[in-house]
């Protein structure tokens, strides 16, 4: 198995997730999926090895929805991948066809769809879903990655109603359909999205029929094991480097196989301190390949202004920090600091909840709060100069 730093993997190189995928098989024999995850932790890969390898009848798609920015877009999407599908069944894609000819006046070929039909966006989607549902036997997955930053794009450039719009209708389909799934992951949480539907009044209980499931890092064994198994591939033997590598990256699958990418580039012997040595320069690099500033820039992007200046507090002072701290401490050390004076326990709590969301940090078992990444926190401090 060779190194693929951000490649796509194929499904039998997908290690360690072979419990995760059964559990979110279970689920989805009941209901629809958030898939929730830190940056990098492999939730595309997950869910393409699931789209590969399917459970018997069962009708599955997958679409990385990040470069949409309209409604009709996500129809012309929609229709691309269910087309071998209908165009099988002539009464089902019939259907379609009659139905787009209807709203536009005019025969419609392929799928790029007039501009003349896009207010009718949720009339073809429904149409399409249900042709699709009468012509499906067993169950119907739509795997759909990158959701929030497509609903994202939408209400940036189209504003709240459509975007609510769009929640609402495919909440109205899963509950219309009883075999058809929704799955939908993301690098940015849905709960942004949310955010700002709820500053207008237009949020409602869009996802509440979905179970959300988090993808966490790799068992210690399994990323062992995916590190000797790149290591051999790289033609790399030095005894314990795998558990080194592993344990040293926080167990998360993209980082191992960057390391490994970086150690067979080496002309000097390699050993346990090239991969510290590669660890830290891509923490100090700002050109780093592994892009960890964007832990950095999406809280300017996607966190309230009056809310930022504390989210910075919390993550500088636990950055620091050799242990975890509870709630007063936390709340006493930032109130310190001149530019946190404003700081009340209700905003504290409400910004803790965000960056929980957003798995920059979590709480122990006493309920104090920590980095969830040493190596996030790592770089945390080092990059913002706190020693």
């Amino acid at each position: 198995m060779k190194p693929n730093p951000g490649g796509q993997l194929a499904a039998d190189e997908v290690l360690g997730r072979d419990k995760l995928i059964a559990r979110l098989w279970q689920v989805l024999e009941r209901q629809s999926l958030l898939l929730t995850a830190e940056r990098r932790m492999g939730k595309t890969s997950v869910i393409k090895k699931m789209t590969a390898q399917p459970l018997p009848q069962m009708l599955v798609k997958f679409r990385d929805l990040e470069g949409l920015r309209t409604p009709l877009e996500f129809v012309e999407a929609v229709l691309h991948d269910v087309q071998q599908d209908l165009s099988g069944k002539e009464r089902a894609m019939g259907g379609v066809r009659a139905l787009l000819k209807e709203l536009s006046g005019a025969e419609v070929k392929g799928f790029k769809l007039p501009k003349s039909v896009e207010q009718h966006w949720k009339t073809i989607l429904t149409k399409t879903i249900e042709d699709l549902m009468t012509q499906q036997d067993g169950m119907v997955i739509f795997f759909w990655d990158e959701m929030p930053m497509m609903l994202d794009n939408i209400n940036r450039d189209l504003g709240e109603t459509v975007t609510m719009e769009i929640l609402t209708t495919l909440r109205s389909l899963r509950q219309t359909h009883s075999n058809l799934r929704m799955v939908f992951t993301g690098s940015i949480g849905l709960h942004h999205v949310v955010t700002q539907l709820k500053k207008v009044g237009a949020a409602g209980a869009t996802t509440n029929d979905m179970h959300q499931e988090e993808v966490t890092p790799l068992e210690l064994d399994d990323a062992q094991l995916l590190a000797q198994e790149l290591l051999t591939g790289a033609k790399i033997d030095v005894k314990d480097l795998a558990r080194s590598i592993a344990e040293s990256v926080d167990l998360v699958p993209y980082y191992i196989h960057h390391i490994v990418d970086e150690l067979q580039q080496l002309k000097s012997p390699i050993t346990r301190k090239s991969v510290a040595d590669i660890i830290l320069d891509n923490l100090y690099n700002p050109s780093n390949r592994w892009d960890m500033a964007h832990y950095r820039e999406r809280i300017d992007t996607y966190y309230e202004s009056p809310i930022v200046p504390f989210a910075l507090g919390v993550l500088d002072e636990l950055a620091v920090t050799a242990t975890s701290l509870p709630l007063p401490d936390l709340l006493q050390r930032l109130q310190v600091q001149s530019n946190l004076q404003n700081l009340d326990r209700e905003m504290l709590l409400k910004v803790l909840n965000l960056l929980q969301r957003d798995h920059y940090i979590g709480q122990q078992n006493a309920g104090a709060y920590v980095f969830r990444f040493p190596l996030i926190q790592q770089y945390w401090k080092l990059s913002r100069g706190l020693g």
